[in-house]
């Protein structure tokens, strides 16, 4: 670990110290993002927000709690998530004054995968991590999106270059699904995100402090190391460009 990454007392810095670095026009980005919730509150109800907990999403939980909109807000627990992002998300429930739904997976469908498949399938080829996510991560988000005309998620264009061209607010799938879908971070920079979290004491998960940037479940998430790309600690044994889930690939 370089020293730079070392506080005077020989402790790793936080994350909000490591990554607080707020662009020169942060003051206009937030602007629009306030103004973009209080559109989707105001024109798309119902609308609700998916977070993973991660620290884009606390932000906007944070600001939807500020604002005091009624947009609720949804966490898909997997079964398979650290323990960390359990302990943040009981911690959400209890303070947030937006509604924070819990989705889990079908117990029989996640059994009948494991005892089918195995425990370990997921690193054995793409096609049995994908059906894993569409047990536990498609499927209850089908449940979670029913019934709604929007929902917010913390995608941003700096994330990958699958995501570069991320808008603000998607209207692509309104036809076909009659769901639009809200960025409002879409413009922001990882050190906005940050400069946010510490300016505002927002809690978040402390697996950031040890360098993962992107959580998700524990078996397809490590940490990443200097240089590597922002989600490389996603399911880093497949090929770069196909590191989605599901949630947002548009079929």
């Amino acid at each position: 670990m370089t020293s730079s990454l070392i506080s005077s007392r020989n402790a790793p810095l936080k994350a909000t110290e490591q990554n607080a670095k707020t662009s020169p026009d942060f003051a206009a980005k937030l602007a629009d993002t306030q103004a973009l919730l209080r559109r989707a509150a105001a024109e798309f109800t119902p609308v609700t927000q998916a977070s993973s907990l991660g620290a884009e999403d606390v932000v906007i939980t944070h600001l939807i709690n500020s604002l005091q909109l009624d947009i609720p807000v949804f966490v898909l627990e997997t079964g398979a998530l650290h323990t960390e992002t359990l302990a943040l998300l009981e911690r959400t429930q209890a303070h947030s004054r937006a509604p924070i739904h819990v989705f889990r997976p079908v117990q029989e469908s996640v059994i009948q995968f494991v005892r089918d498949k195995g425990q370990d399938a997921i690193y054995k080829s793409m096609e049995l991590r994908k059906e894993c996510c569409g047990v536990r991560k498609m499927e209850p988000l089908a449940r979670a999106l029913k019934g709604q005309r929007a929902w917010i998620t913390g995608l941003r264009q700096e994330q990958s270059t699958a995501r570069a061209e991320v808008p603000l607010l998607d209207t692509s799938e309104e036809a076909t699904k009659h769901l639009a879908k809200f960025n409002p971070l879409a413009k922001w920079t990882w050190g906005d995100v940050w400069h946010y979290i510490a300016e505002n004491q927002v809690d978040y998960n402390p697996l950031h402090d040890q360098f993962f940037p992107s959580i998700g479940c524990a078996p397809c998430t490590r940490a990443i190391s200097l240089g590597e790309e922002f989600r490389a600690g996603r399911w880093w044994w497949e090929d770069e460009a196909a590191k989605e889930c599901g949630l947002h690939v548009k079929k």
